[in-house]
């Protein structure tokens, strides 16, 4: 448990809470059983529930696994009472623990968000982390325009493994995001007990911002799938060339092995006594060839 205070607001934050911390906010704040649950069992989709004593939101944040190299999303539970603000959350999430961390060192800061109430410190927090997002959007776009570059450069097949991160990447992204706007707008449309009317607007501010983090994984989304469009097409086309002078190189051996199998069957090969026979025969075989690219040519089949 970490823990940093002004004069007028307690933020506690809990990463990776366990039994003893469950049991610290039972004593200490009269949380509802319901709430306590929360706080030791995952919540899938994000909520906003006000209880007696307190509010109580769950929220989303895309998260990245460099090791697996995808995004996942980091659960927040946040609840808030009068002067108190509680975090917890169970995956470690650096740009809250970096905004904590400023907050607890820095009086000035300290001083900026948190000399109103925790409505207002919430507002600051889910700010700072739909911010968050820009970088990681960033980080894709980038990532797709190298891929731009080395599909035109020849390297589709290597591309296919890293369109299918990076389109599992967008994907995670919009599965998380999207749901938070129903938090954002409950906290807009209903009157909780604690939070003020005044920040209403900061917060129709931060749907504004998640709606620039959709448009934004809507282009993404779109590129990427264009992108997966042409590298298959290249990767199509490549495929025809290949086929295609594997085709004309048998038909061209066609004739060979016929002429060769006829003088296989022939008991006595002509030009068989010749000295210069092998060579008479390779000289029309070769003819044979010629005349064959001659058709194809005159046909464009080349």
């Amino acid at each position: 448990m970490q823990e940093v205070q002004s004069e007028k607001i307690t933020w506690i934050n809990f990463e990776s809470p366990g039994a003893d911390d469950v049991l610290y906010l039972k004593k200490n704040f009269d949380l509802h059983p319901l709430v306590l649950e929360e706080f030791s069992t995952p919540t899938i989709r994000p909520k906003a529930a006000e209880y007696e004593t307190c509010l109580y939101l769950t929220i989303h944040i895309p998260l990245f696994d460099l090791e697996s190299r995808t995004t996942y999303p980091g659960e927040i539970d946040i609840v808030m009472n009068k002067n108190t603000l509680i975090t917890s959350h169970t995956k470690k999430i650096p740009q809250l623990a970096d905004f904590f961390n400023e907050l607890k060192t820095d009086p000035a800061k300290r001083e900026l968000y948190m000399n109103e109430s925790p409505g207002a410190l919430l507002r600051f927090v889910i700010e700072m982390l739909f911010e968050s997002c820009f970088p990681k959007l960033d980080h894709i776009s980038e990532k797709l325009d190298y891929i731009e570059k080395e599909i035109f450069a020849g390297h589709e097949k290597e591309m296919v493994f890293e369109l299918s991160l990076v389109k599992r990447d967008i994907l995670n992204f919009r599965r998380t995001m999207k749901p938070q706007r129903s938090v954002l707008e409950s906290l807009i449309k209903t009157d909780y007990r604690f939070i003020e009317p005044e920040l209403k607007p900061y917060f129709q501010d931060l749907i504004g911002t998640n709606i620039r983090i959709w448009n934004n994984l809507e282009s993404t989304k779109e590129t990427i799938e264009s992108l997966e469009a042409t590298n298959n097409s290249l990767l199509s086309n490549k495929l025809d060339m290949t086929m295609k002078v594997l085709t004309l190189f048998s038909a061209i051996m066609l004739p060979l092995t016929v002429y060769s199998n006829i003088l296989a069957m022939s008991a006595e090969i002509p030009f068989g006594r010749n000295p210069h026979g092998f060579w008479i025969h390779l000289s029309i075989m070769l003819f044979i060839s010629l005349f064959t690219m001659t058709i194809f040519k005159i046909k464009k089949w080349l």
